[in-house]
């Protein structure tokens, strides 16, 4: 799967466009832009939005100050034309990855990239192994699913996209406790996981290629055997005994990482 045949050319040329601006209006670098929602898992409905993210560095000056944790961290726009477009500072981007946010652990799994300095993203992965906790990373993807699941999915009529936002993060558990390893976000593969599964596998087939061809509000039927499905996994997720592995986590590396874009 050709996951950036999901931008269209001129969307894409749009989206550089925005970023480009968004450098000049605030005098950044942007290192990393990446999609980071459906159309980066893989369950994009034709309107949905495009989720741009991106992380930026400020000249050296700008974090050579007494009022720095004062400053503005963060770069937001409006939604436009379906164009979602937001970035993090370096630093708060590298801070976030030392306590293995998911949000910057799964920006730099993306397979849709807009821009890539070459640097930045493969130094960031490299800091994984020593960095990541998949213990917490279980936590986020269990509240996530469990939120989901108890507001939007136990009725009779359902939101059509929020089965995928119950099974993608339940499916990144199964992928964390089978690997010990951040879970790519790809749909596809973490699906793979479920090769004892034939008959669900065979479910979500059909549901993403209704998911697929629908509006991103569609409503449809619930379905028992998801939701059975879904239901067994919380049971099994809840009688996890998780601990953290004793470890001497370095800060250092990211330190030198961040110190590498500001001199």
């Amino acid at each position: 799967m050709n996951y950036q045949d999901a931008i269209a050319p001129h969307i894409h040329s749009e989206i550089l466009k925005r970023i480009k601006a968004a450098e000049q209006e605030h005098n950044v670098k942007v290192l990393f832009a990446v999609e980071s929602g459906s159309r980066a898992w893989g369950f994009a409905s034709p309107n949905s939005d495009y989720d741009v993210r991106f992380i930026y560095v400020h000249p050296r000056d700008w974090y050579l100050a007494i009022d720095l944790e004062d400053k503005r961290d963060v770069i937001e726009y409006p939604i436009v034309d379906e164009i979602d477009i937001n970035g993090w500072d370096l630093r708060k981007a590298l801070q976030l990855l030392w306590r293995s946010n998911p949000g910057i652990v799964e920006w730099l799994q993306s397979p849709i990239v807009y821009v890539d300095d070459g640097v930045f993203a493969p130094a960031a992965r490299a800091l994984l192994p020593e960095i990541y906790s998949p213990v917490k990373g279980v936590y986020h993807y269990l509240n996530m699913a469990r939120n989901n699941y108890r507001s939007y999915l136990k009725v009779d009529i359902v939101p059509l996209k929020k089965y995928f936002y119950v099974l993608r993060p339940l499916l990144a558990i199964m992928w964390l406790e089978k690997y010990q390893v951040p879970a790519p976000i790809e749909f596809h593969k973490l699906c793979a996981l479920l090769t004892d599964h034939q008959d669900i596998n065979a479910q979500i087939d059909l549901l993403l290629e209704r998911k697929k061809q629908s509006q991103e509000k569609e409503m449809a039927p619930a379905i028992p055997a998801l939701n059975q499905f879904i239901e067994t996994l919380f049971t099994h997720y809840d009688e996890l005994k998780l601990r953290e592995p004793e470890s001497k986590r370095n800060i250092e590396p990211l330190n030198k990482l961040f110190r590498q874009f500001i001199s």
